[in-house]
C-alpha cells in the first residue's frame, strides 16, 4: 500500500490527513494522543486530498453534515465495528459508550467500546466527538476536550443554540 499526507487548516487547528491507495486511512490533529511518527505518513501529496479537504472545509462552514469519502481505517475486528457504529451517529446528536455497547448486543462492552473510540484514527470523518460520558459530560477525546466541545457546537442544532441564549 503507498500511503500519502497532506495537511490543511481547520478552525480546530491543523489536520494531517494521511491516505493509502486511494482510501482515507486517518486524520491526526497535531496534538493527536497517540500520535503516530510522522514517518509512517508517506510522501506529502496534496493533489491526492482534494475531495477530502473540500468536504471538511464545507462540514466547517457549517453546509456539510455527513461525508462521503473511501475509507480504510486500520484496527481489530471489534474497533471496525465500534467505527461503524459512530458513523451511524446523526449529525448534531450524540450517544453514550453504554448506548452503543447495548447497540453491540452486551450493555458490559462500554468501556471496550471507549477504548475503540479512543483508537479511531479517522477524528471527525468517523465521528467519535459525537460520543458522551453516561451524564452527558465530554469526555476522552484524542483531539482534546476543547476540540470535542467546538465539533459538538459546530453541529449544534440552531434552535438549542437559541434556546441557551435566552
Amino acid at each position: 500500500m503507498t500511503t500519502v499526507h497532506t495537511t490543511m487548516d481547520t478552525p480546530v487547528g491543523e489536520l494531517t490527513l494521511v491516505a493509502g491507495d486511494g482510501a482515507l486511512t486517518a486524520i491526526y490533529f497535531r496534538s493527536h494522543k497517540g500520535l503516530p511518527d510522522a514517518s509512517t505518513f508517506g510522501e506529502r501529496s496534496d493533489a491526492d486530498f482534494a475531495e477530502a479537504k473540500r468536504q471538511l472545509t464545507e462540514y466547517f462552514a457549517g453546509e456539510r453534515t455527513g461525508f462521503d469519502l473511501p475509507l480504510n481505517p486500520k484496527g481489530d475486528t471489534f474497533q471496525l465495528k465500534v467505527w461503524e457504529l459512530l458513523r451511524k451517529i446523526p449529525y448534531g446528536q450524540t450517544r453514550t459508550y453504554g448506548e452503543l455497547a447495548r447497540e453491540l448486543g452486551d450493555p458490559r462492552l462500554a468501556q471496550a467500546v471507549g477504548s475503540a473510540n479512543g483508537r479511531n484514527p479517522i477524528s471527525i470523518v468517523v465521528p467519535c466527538h459525537r460520543v458522551v460520558g453516561a451524564d452527558g459530560s465530554l469526555v476522552g477525546y484524542a483531539g482534546g476536550i476543547e476540540r470535542k466541545r467546538f465539533l459538538l457546537e459546530l453541529e449544534e442544532p440552531a434552535e438549542a443554540t437559541a434556546a441557551r441564549l435566552f
